[in-house]
């Protein structure tokens, strides 16, 4: 066949027109190399890491993120692609927001008590303990005039390094320890794992325990060991990694301090070079994907808290009166320092 093709080519080329069909071999040789470099690159699928700290893979980040990653990858048919990875990349959150700011990670979930570390006081607004009353107070506030002046402070303030793409919760966070507290009282000297935001660590301080910090991947075992005697955080979360099995994780006192809120960050300098239509389709898919990670949290309290009892552990409520008491004169505090009175209020406003 190859001595065929050869004896065909040099037939063309001997002929008439000889000079013409050199030309034409030429040209259509050129336009063959010309895609062989071209097409491959078009169809190069923009890859994104997308992360959060959790390791489990039936927490709501993880949904979340496999719903931000079935869209986008749907919608853009396959010229965007995600990887995601549930805590295999940081367990500390302020690791993932670094890897973020590097170009390590592209959409990762942070608190807002951990981005305080990148120099941006506004973020410990949704970081005050007893701002919202139920998750619909919340969602009026960071879908409303609160959640949009924060989302431009960060923007701004970091010199777009930082874009709030999306808010999400972690629920509604309640103590759990050694022994069940049925008054502050019963707080005074207990080693509490926490975040250690300046609003977040103050109010413990003020119950009279000591704030501790401890990453989430070792509290099970700093539990179990009494490296402390007790934590805070929702249902769903804790009990997915057996913390209310542990000896100083058995006994649960529905708090409800934190109604709480997570930033699905995005590096606003990379977000602004894709094209239109990039954003488009991810922006589309972060908006479903915060649908679902909401539904899913929403939806496992209830069961999660099921879970516990079944499991064997006590839960108690409390009169949550006192620990208001010494939350708002914080929140009063850092909203005269950071001139956000008026933002405080709106928020407050939205619970009523």
């Amino acid at each position: 066949m190859r001595e065929r093709a050869l004896f065909f080519v040099q037939i063309h080329i001997h002929g008439r027109g000889k000079e013409k069909m050199k030309k034409t071999a030429v040209l259509f040789l050129a336009a063959i190399l010309a895609l062989a470099f071209v097409l491959p690159l078009q169809a190069a699928p923009l890859k994104l890491v997308a992360a959060h700290n959790q390791t489990s893979q039936e927490n709501p980040y993880q949904y979340g993120m496999l719903k931000f990653k079935e869209v986008v990858e749907k919608l853009s048919n396959g010229e965007i692609s995600v990887d995601v990875h549930a805590g295999t990349i940081g367990t500390n959150e302020d690791e993932l927001v670094e890897k973020l700011k590097l170009g390590a990670a592209d959409v990762v979930v942070a608190s807002p008590g951990f981005m305080t570390k990148i120099g941006i006081p506004e973020v410990d607004l949704f970081s005050l303990l007893y701002l919202f009353n139920s998750f619909e107070h919340w969602e009026k506030a960071v879908d409303g005039e609160a959640g949009q002046t924060l989302a431009r402070i960060i923007n701004e303030k970091s010199k777009n390094s930082f874009r709030i793409a999306a808010y999400w919760s972690a629920g509604v966070r309640n103590y759990y320890g050694k022994k069940p507290i049925n008054t502050m009282d019963d707080l005074k000297g207990m080693k509490i794992r926490t975040q250690m935001s300046g609003v977040v660590a103050d109010f413990w301080k003020q119950t009279g325990a000591i704030p501790t910090q401890v990453a989430w991947g070792e509290l099970y075992q700093a539990l179990q060991q009494g490296i402390v005697d007790c934590a805070e955080n929702d249902y769903t979360n804790f009990s997915l990694l057996d913390h209310h099995k542990t000896v100083n994780g058995k006994f649960i006192t529905e708090t409800e301090h934190d109604f709480t809120t997570r930033f699905v960050l995005m590096n606003g300098k990379k977000f602004d070079k894709l094209t239109e239509q990039q954003k488009e389709w991810i922006t589309e898919a972060l908006k479903q994907a915060t649908v679902e990670e909401r539904q899913i949290t929403y939806g496992m309290l209830s069961k999660s808290k099921e879970k516990v009892i079944a499991d064997g552990g006590t839960v108690n409520s409390i009169d949550k009166a006192p620990f208001i008491a010494i939350a708002l004169p914080i929140q009063d505090k850092l909203a005269g320092k950071l001139g956000i009175r008026d933002l405080v209020e709106k928020v407050r406003a939205a619970g009523k």
